[in-house]
This record gives structure tokens, sequence and C-alpha cells, in this order.
């Protein structure tokens, strides 16, 4: 039997609403399991692994620029093949300047604004602003699935222009969580930050208010927190996984792998994903988004 393409229309809006009430019913603190199913996994997440250790908390990741790059992007680095986006997505995206604490940030936020099942923070390097997290076909395309891994699991996803990376930046995200938990009461909030933005995640952790409401941290291609074991986030035991490439020259791939170290052998729940050959960028352009949001949230 043939259906219209209005039938399909709505069949396809059902199945998108029953999706989204399911993630809503298992957001709470005991979510288990893959709460987000794939979406182009196809295309991001057949990634070979060259190595592991600590029972899979680290691996190795292939990665090779000519492949990851040159053969991933129609014009390399800025714009990739149309088939690894979803633009869809773009209807429920809005620039907003929110206001908190007598402190104002714009953000792309991605999503319902109130309600969602679970929120979802990138905070941005040095020179970036929230164009940077919202670009669906820079860095391989891999923000585009994150939008549509959050949003379209009835999740938010913001991402802030952070002015910068003090004591400032680090209160202007901490509003935001603030405010993201009032939207959202008792769901799931996860902070991600690139390069010099972990100062901003490193920060963070050391405020209890904060830690209270978080599900999770990732931190890319960062700086490390020598103290982080006398933060209150060390202290909850919250996830944490790291993403490096092993010949960043920003930071050193060794000081991340050290302190991931450190904490496994300690328990602490933490992960490692290394791209061999990887640079700067690499982790936000191959980072599997599902992978650790499933982890972070399951956890």
């Amino acid at each position: 039997m043939r259906m219209s393409t209005s039938h399909c229309t709505i069949i396809t809006a059902i199945a998108a609403f029953f999706l989204s009430a399911a993630v809503l019913s298992r957001s709470g603190p005991a979510l288990a399991g893959d709460a987000l199913p794939p979406f182009k996994d196809d295309l991001f997440s057949k990634q070979a692994v060259l190595q592991t250790s600590d029972d899979g908390a680290f691996e190795l990741i292939d990665y090779d620029e000519m492949r990851d790059i040159n053969g991933r992007d129609q014009i390399p680095q800025k714009r990739v093949q149309q088939k690894y986006v979803a633009l869809g997505v773009r209807k429920s995206q809005a620039d907003e300047t929110l206001s908190f604490d007598g402190i104002k940030l714009d953000v792309t936020r991605v999503g319902p604004a109130a309600n969602a099942a679970f929120t979802v923070i990138f905070i941005h390097g040095r020179d970036g602003d929230r164009r940077l997290g919202a670009n669906d076909y820079s860095f391989g395309g891999n923000f585009n699935r994150l939008k549509n891994l959050v949003a379209g699991n009835g999740g938010v996803y913001y991402s802030p222009t952070v002015k910068s990376f003090d004591s400032d930046g680090v209160a202007a995200i901490e509003g935001l969580i603030r405010y993201a938990s009032a939207q959202s009461p008792g769901r799931p909030i996860i902070l991600s930050c690139a390069s010099m933005g972990s100062q901003v995640c490193w920060g963070v952790a050391r405020d209890g208010d904060s830690v209270k409401r978080l599900k999770g941290m990732l931190v890319m291609s960062g700086v490390t927190d020598p103290d982080f074991a006398k933060s209150p986030y060390h202290k909850a035991k919250l996830p944490l996984w790291f993403a490096h490439g092993s010949r960043d020259p920003v930071y050193a791939a060794a000081d991340q792998q050290a302190l991931f170290e450190t904490l496994y052998k300690a328990k602490y729940p933490t992960r490692f994903t290394l791209f061999q050959t990887g640079n700067h960028g690499t982790p936000i352009r191959m980072i599997d988004w599902r992978r650790v949001l499933n982890w972070i949230l399951a956890g």
C-alpha cells in the first residue's frame, strides 16, 4: 500500500514526538543505556581503533588528514560535503541575548528553551564566538551532528560567546548553567569546552552550586588543572571525558593523559580519546558526540 506525502509527514512527526517523550521520561539521574539513537553513525562513528588500554577507557584512534579533512570536505576546513549535514534542525535554532545576575550573554540556542530533556553547552576557544559551535559545515559537520543529536531528541544545545577565559567568563557560564537548570528543572546538563575554553570548564568545576546541576564534562584539546582533585566536581565523581590530538602544538596531549591516568587509577569515571597524528582542532572535528553524550547520560 502506498502512502501519500501527507501521511508520511504525519507518521514522521508522530515518531519524533514519541522519541522525544521517551528521552524525557529517561532523562533523570538514573538515565541508562543509549539514550540517543544513531544519527549518521556510518559517517561519524566508524573510526578505526589502533589501541586500547585501561579496560577500554583509553582509546587511540586512527586519524588521517587526507582522509578526514580533504576526503570529507567539499572545501577543506571550510565546508563539509552535503551528506554529512541535515539542516532541518535550523528550524529550532535562534540567536539570543540572555541576562542574569547583571551579565549579558550572547548565545545560539538549538532546541526548546524550556522543559528540555537535557542540555548541552559548548565553550569555544580563543578568537571564537557563538557562531563556531553552531556552524553546520565547518569541522567536518560535527557540530551539525551534535545539534541533531541534542535537539532531535528533545534536548537543548547552547553555543555561547565567551568574552574572556578568566573569572568573568566562568561567571557567565555559571549563570547559563543556572538559567538552563531553571528552564528545565532536574534535567541533565553537560558542559563541553575546547582549547582555551577548557579554563572555563575547570573554573566551573570549582563551583559547588554549578556542580550540583551538572551531569558531566567533555574537555577537548585543553589545558590541565593541577588542582582538579580539590574541586567539588572531583568530589562528586561526575563523568569526565578527554579528547586530544597526539601532536597538538598548543597544549600537549601528554599533560591531559597524565591527569586521565591519575584519575583512572583512583577509579574515577573518566575516558580519554587520543587521535593519532591529530592536531589542535582534530577532536572538535572527530569526536563521536553520540558516544560521549550517551556515556555521560548513563553515568
